[in-house]
Order: C-alpha cells, then sequence, then structure tokens
C-alpha cells in the first residue's frame, strides 16, 4: 500500500511538475535579440546591383540578411549534418546527445562534445555570456521556449543569417559572396560543405591562412551528408573532387566620395540595415574617374592636384557618376570630396543672370556696352575687367554669354534686376551655400565671387536641360521621393540659353572654333575660371545628360596658368563624348512661341528684310524695328556717347563701320555722388528727412532704388531716407545706365 501510495504520489508531483514547467516556459520571454533578427549590414550597391561597399555592423562584422528560401538545399543539408542532425526530430535539445557528451565527459575526464543543438546554438548566438553550467542550463531552457513559438524553418534560417563563418563574415549570405562570389541559393554540395564547415573554428579554420585544415573539414561533413542520406556516394565523390575556388580577401570600395556623400544623408539609409541600391552607375563613375586621373596626370605642372566629377541624368535627376578627387588614397586631401566642397564658380555661373534676363524681356540680339566701365556699390566703385583685357564694344547676349564677358554680364544682371533676382533664383536651383544677403555678394554674384557646391551647379544646369522643371538630384534608387518637380525658369528661356551655350561660333572669339567646348553634335557648354586660377570649371548639357568638372586644389591654393577650358573642359569633353557614344544623346525640340528674326547685330534691332550684315536670330519676343536714326547720312551705325572712349581706343575693330553720336551726353548722376553719408535725425519727422536725386542726361530718365517702392521718372526727385547702404540706379530712355550709392546712418 506505502509502495503504491508513493508511487502516485510520485506521478502526481511529476504531473503538476511537468505542468508547472510547461506554465513557466510559457512565460518565460524570448530573447529580445532575437525578436529583433539580425540586424545585416548596411550594403551599396550601384544601379545594376554591382557591390560599391558593405559597412560594418557595430563597427565589426560583415552581415547579409537572407531568407531560408533563398539558401541552397545542399546548404542546409550541410549545416544540419555539421551540426545537428536530428533538428527536425528534437524539442530544442537532444536527450541522446546530452547523454553521449556525459559518458564521454566521465570516460574522458572533461568534455568532448557540449551536445548542443541549433536551437541551443542560436540562443547562444543572441547574446554574448560566460560560459557556466547554470548558463548551459539556461540555454537549454530557452531552447524549449523558443521551439515552443518559433516554427524549425524560422529557427533555422535565424540561425544561418547569425553564424560567425570568418574573415568577419556573419551569416550565410555574407559568407557565400564573399568566398564564393554568389548567393547562398546557388552554392554547390562542396561548396555547402566547405562554408558549413568553417564556424566550428572560424579563426583557426580561414581558409586564407590554412586552407588544408578548412578542406579536411569539408571532407568530415562531405562524409557525414553522405551518412546522413543527403547526398549519395556519386555526389560524394564528385564534391571531393570539386575544387576549391575561393575568391581572394577583398571588400569592396567602389565610388569612395560617392557612398561617404550617402552615409552623411541617415534618412536614405535602412534603420535596421539592409541595401541601399544607388543611383550610381559605376562603369561610368570608372571612367570618371580615369578621365580626370588621365587630365591631372597631364597638368601637374600646373599645380593641379585634384579635380571631382558628376554626371546627372537629366529626366529623373539621378546621380549616375561622382568622383571627389584624383586619387581618394592621396595622404593630406584625398579624401576631400570636391564634389561637395564649396568653391567659387567663377563664369560658370553666368547663364542663369541671362536667362534672368530673357524672361524679363531681354533676347538673343540684345545689345549691351562691353566697354571700360565703373559700377558704383555699397563699397566702393567697382570696375570690372574681362579675362583677357579687352573690350568688344556693342555685343549681343548671345556673344557676350558665348566668349564670358564680365562687363556685359554685368549689365546684363542690371537689365534682370540687379543681384537680388538672381540671388533668389539661385536659392530656387538648390544652391545653399548661398548664407549671406545678395547685397554682401553685390555685382560680382553674377561673376561667381559666391561659393557653390559642383553637384548642386550640375543639377542647377539640369534644370536648364529640363527647360525649367527643377527637380532635387537623386543618389538613392529606393524609397519613396515624392513629386518635388517644379518649374522655377521659364521654359522657352531655357531653351535659348541652351542655344546659346551650343553657339561654338559665338565663342570663337575667345575660345576659337577647335577647342574642348567643339563638338560634332550638339552640346550646351560652360567654363568658369575663378580669381588666381584658384578653380576650374566646366559643364556641358544635352537634353539626356549633365556633365560637371571642377579641377583645383582642396586647399585653395592657386593653379598655374590654367583655365576652365584647358583644364577641366577636357574631361568634360570626353565623358559627354563617351556617352553620346555609348548611350545617345539628341537635342531640343524648338519651344513653342520662339520667334525667328532678322536683326542688325549691332543694335540687335530688327530689320524687315535679310541684307548684308545682318544676321538670323532666334528671339523670345519681337526686337524693336530699326529706325533711321540708328544710321547716319552714310550709313554708318550710331552708338550712343558710351561708347566714345572706347571708339577712339585701339581696342575698337569696328572702324568706320560706326559713329558715335556727338549730339547726345552721356548720362550722369548729378546728386548723391557716390559713398555720400546722410545721417538720419530723431528730432525731425522721419517724412522731412529727404534727399535730391538729379541727373542729367539724354530723353527721359528712369529711377529706381530699393531706397524707395516702384520707379519714379523725371530728370530730378526728392526721395525720403532710411537708414542702410541703398544703390541708386538712373536709367536713360535709349537705355543708358547710371548709379550711384549712398550710406544713411543714424545720429
Amino acid at each position: 500500500m506505502k509502495t503504491g501510495h508513493a508511487v502516485r504520489r510520485a506521478i502526481t508531483i511529476s504531473i503538476f511538475a511537468v505542468i508547472a514547467a510547461g506554465i513557466a516556459l510559457r512565460f518565460t520571454p524570448i530573447p529580445k535579440t532575437l525578436e529583433r533578427g539580425a540586424i545585416p549590414s548596411v550594403e551599396f550597391v550601384d544601379r545594376n546591383g554591382r557591390p560599391l561597399r558593405t559597412m560594418l555592423v557595430d563597427q565589426r562584422r560583415y552581415a547579409r540578411r537572407v531568407q531560408l528560401a533563398e539558401v541552397s538545399p545542399h546548404m542546409v543539408d550541410a549545416t544540419l549534418s555539421a551540426e545537428d542532425r536530428h533538428f527536425y526530430r528534437h524539442v530544442g535539445i537532444d536527450p541522446a546527445a546530452i547523454g553521449r557528451a556525459m559518458v564521454f565527459a566521465i570516460q574522458h575526464r572533461h568534455v568532448q562534445s557540449g551536445a548542443s543543438t541549433i536551437t541551443q546554438q542560436l540562443i547562444k548566438l543572441s547574446g554574448p555570456a560566460p560560459r557556466t553550467a547554470f548558463r548551459k542550463v539556461w540555454e537549454m531552457w530557452l531552447a524549449l521556449r523558443l521551439e515552443m513559438s518559433w516554427s524549425k524553418p524560422r529557427i533555422l534560417e535565424e540561425y544561418l543569417n547569425r553564424l560567425d563563418y570568418g574573415n568577419l563574415q556573419i551569416g550565410v549570405g555574407a559568407a557565400s559572396h564573399y568566398y564564393f562570389g554568389k548567393p547562398p541559393s546557388d552554392l554547390s554540395p562542396a561548396e555547402s560543405a566547405f562554408l558549413a564547415g568553417l564556424p566550428k573554428a572560424p579563426s583557426r579554420l580561414d581558409p586564407h591562412s590554412d586552407l588544408a585544415a578548412a578542406i579536411a573539414r569539408q571532407r568530415w561533413v562531405l562524409q557525414r551528408m553522405r551518412t546522413n542520406g543527403y547526398i549519395d556516394s556519386e555526389t560524394f565523390d564528385r564534391a571531393v573532387a570539386e575544387p576549391v575556388q575561393l575568391l581572394p580577401p577583398r571588400h569592396e570600395f567602389e565610388a569612395p566620395h560617392f557612398v561617404d556623400l550617402l552615409l552623411q544623408r541617415r534618412h536614405l539609409l535602412p534603420a535596421d540595415g539592409g541595401r541601399v541600391r544607388t543611383t550610381l552607375d559605376v562603369e561610368l563613375t570608372h571612367e570618371a574617374e580615369r578621365s580626370l586621373a588621365d587630365q591631372l596626370a597631364r597638368i601637374t605642372d600646373k599645380n593641379a592636384t585634384s579635380g571631382a566629377v558628376v554626371v546627372i541624368d537629366n529626366r529623373s535627376g539621378e546621380v549616375l557618376a561622382l568622383a571627389g578627387s584624383g586619387d581618394y588614397f592621396r595622404p593630406g586631401a584625398g579624401q576631400i570630396n570636391g564634389a561637395w566642397s564649396p568653391r567659387s564658380p567663377g563664369s560658370a555661373i553666368k547663364p542663369f543672370t541671362y536667362e534672368l534676363a530673357l524672361e524679363r524681356g531681354a533676347n538673343p540680339c540684345s545689345v549691351v556696352a562691353d566697354v571700360p566701365s565703373d559700377f558704383a556699390t555699397p563699397t566702393g566703385v567697382y570696375s570690372p575687367n574681362n579675362y583677357n583685357h579687352r573690350f568688344y564694344g556693342p555685343v549681343s547676349l548671345r556673344f557676350a554669354l558665348g566668349n564670358s564677358l564680365n562687363v556685359a554680364a554685368i549689365r546684363t544682371l542690371q537689365f534682370a534686376g540687379g543681384p537680388e533676382p538672381l540671388h533668389r533664383r539661385l536659392r530656387e536651383l538648390g544652391i545653399t551655400t548661398l548664407d549671406h544677403s545678395a547685397e554682401y555678394f553685390g555685382l560680382g554674384l553674377t561673376l561667381g565671387n559666391a561659393e557653390v557646391r559642383l553637384l548642386e551647379l550640375a543639377n542647377a544646369f539640369a534644370t536648364l536641360a529640363r527647360l525649367g522643371i527643377h527637380q532635387p538630384y537623386r543618389l538613392a534608387l529606393d524609397g519613396g521621393h515624392g513629386d518635388l518637380a517644379h518649374r522655377v525658369c521659364d521654359p522657352r528661356a531655357c531653351y535659348l540659353v541652351a542655344d546659346m551655350l551650343a553657339d561654338n561660333s559665338a565663342r570663337s572669339a575667345s575660345f576659337g572654333l577647335e577647342s574642348y567646348l567643339a563638338f560634332d553634335f550638339p552640346v550646351a557648354c560652360k567654363t568658369g575660371t575663378s580669381s588666381d586660377y584658384r578653380d576650374n570649371w566646366a559643364i556641358g548639357f544635352t537634353p539626356e545628360f549633365t556633365v560637371a568638372v571642377w579641377i583645383g586644389n582642396p586647399d585653395g591654393s592657386p593653379m598655374r596658368a590654367i583655365t576652365g577650358v584647358t583644364g577641366a573642359a577636357p574631361v568634360m569633353h570626353e565623358l559627354i563624348q563617351h556617352l553620346h557614344d555609348q548611350r545617345g544623346t539628341s537635342w531640343f525640340m524648338e519651344s513653342e512661341g520662339i520667334l525667328h528674326c532678322s536683326v542688325q547685330p549691332l543694335t540687335g534691332k530688327r530689320v524687315l528684310a535679310a541684307r548684308a550684315g545682318t544676321l538670323p536670330e532666334k528671339c523670345l519676343t519681337e526686337p524693336p524695328l530699326e529706325e533711321s536714326s540708328d544710321y547716319d547720312a552714310n550709313g554708318h551705325v550710331v552708338l550712343s556717347a558710351e561708347y566714345a572712349t572706347w571708339l577712339r581706343s585701339s581696342q575698337n575693330t569696328l572702324g568706320n563701320l560706326v559713329v558715335c553720336n556727338q549730339r547726345s551726353t552721356e548720362l550722369q548722376i548729378i546728386k548723391p555722388a557716390p559713398g555720400t553719408i546722410f545721417f538720419l535725425d530723431p528730432d525731425i519727422p522721419a517724412s522731412d528727412q529727404r534727399i535730391t536725386l538729379r541727373a542729367k542726361g539724354p530723353g527721359t530718365v528712369e529711377w529706381s532704388s530699393d531706397l524707395f517702392s516702384g520707379s519714379l521718372t523725371g530728370e530730378s526727385q526728392r526721395v525720403q531716407l532710411r537708414e542702410g547702404v541703398h544703390v541708386i540706379s538712373a536709367r536713360a530712355s535709349n537705355g543708358e545706365l547710371a548709379q550711384s550709392w549712398v550710406d544713411v546712418r543714424e545720429l
């Protein structure tokens, strides 16, 4: 009776113990590190899937997550044979294996086998912990808990993604690509057995340092696969005979400046790791890097040490190529990204001034005076010169832009409304480096005195190529970008600017007909050179592509007598020719509303019938019709008095084709004198504190200034003062412009 009672009691206790254990198991939390899953590396690939760079996870490993369905069945079989052949039959622990391990431990007086199942090993991989007997029991407990909630395939998938295969490769996805250059779905039985053997001792079995040991472990795994029935003898023999073809040790490091730029944009990177499919075409980037390096080698005697290249797909805004220096590993400056470093663009910024002027009523045939000129500014008189120290007299906007004339650009800026509209337009085009006001940059803004980034300038030119549609440049193809495209510029004005920049004849006076800006197909081109030859720029675009190049020194030191057309343009030319040959380029359909006129090139006025000396021109608005007063009795073109000094100089190449209108008087601002300082008296009402504006010149005078709103007409005006530095402009009816400036201060 007592024996039966004891048995029943033992059974009851066992039942309650099992129930309690089951309840306890269900309330035991699964480790959070398992619930989150193994975090993969951030892997950058180009637009075609070619690897660029893989970032270390936690600064210590590479990982590439895969699903179980993406793993070859041979790899699964090899892993089960090497680690846990009873995986699909146990519940997280293997009692038979534990028993064998205990017997071995007793016989040999030390542990021969851990008897850990794949589930137990997964628990171990979820987080580091000291190797104690209690920890071993706790891992067994958690393994039982995990098997209650997770399916066998999920456990196996997580395990394969967390195994250490050596050489910082975590998970079968990373290991397969690193050792064999293929996805784990393509692994052969021999390759599968090779990888499955490495986690046993990743350092000791490192195939790059001890290939024989790794192969010996592979043979053991293959033998287990045959014993377990996963492969037959014929497959075993083929696998043993198959040579191990490992890739050499490497880590991809393509397009380093581009990837560095992406790493600065955290919003483009997956929070939990994974693949980032970029816009980059690595082959085109190689072409850009090669062309840049070749050019830097050719001009090394010019003290040119670095450069950068950007290629944009205009339709999408995607950056197809980006090289930030001639050599990323060059000591000192190689890692400075020239595509992102703000530099002075010189004349490369001028096209946006001309585009604004066209929007405001100018035409490519509109004439401005390219003569020595003094411009009043808040900081004094500004007397710019042209690059070649030559002045051309009356020039069309087409000629002025093509030959990059400075005085003409400033006069065009004035016609467009001054620095403020240009400053606002550049910001609308995505130039983010204009940290100061338009007044700070002044008239020099059109000559490039404000620093810009090559990447942002390239995208601004891409807006011209999209005929005024601006959209942000793109570095990554993945993720939502939204519809951010919007119109910024008049499409007809953009078309005409592109037409002017593609006119090789229009720029021949400065660059000749055989420069690096000349192509056998239409390309819009512009160069720039900053002061003291510190920066060279060249930008070219077609409807399809924009190519922008910068040459210079990262420390800003000057180069020796090398300009945009000789420094940066050869690289731009080579890349656009490459794109044309490999991918094809086209040209713009003429925008609707473009007018075709015959014009007199020295006056910019329309003629009724083409004749000798007139030129065909494309116009946005109809130019004024020529008048008899435009010519003297002998048929010479009559120029205004502002040309008088130039006409008497040796730079006058027009000879007797022109005469100066001696009857006209040059427009002058008599009051106030430039730089006059006025003080506001707090004891006098503001409305009574006024100054007189007085000018002398031909025809009607129209005044404009930020000192007052709107415009005023007449030779003399009274205007109210307000604090600040103010430029005052007077324009005569014949187009002449004069300026002064005043400084108004509190008393």
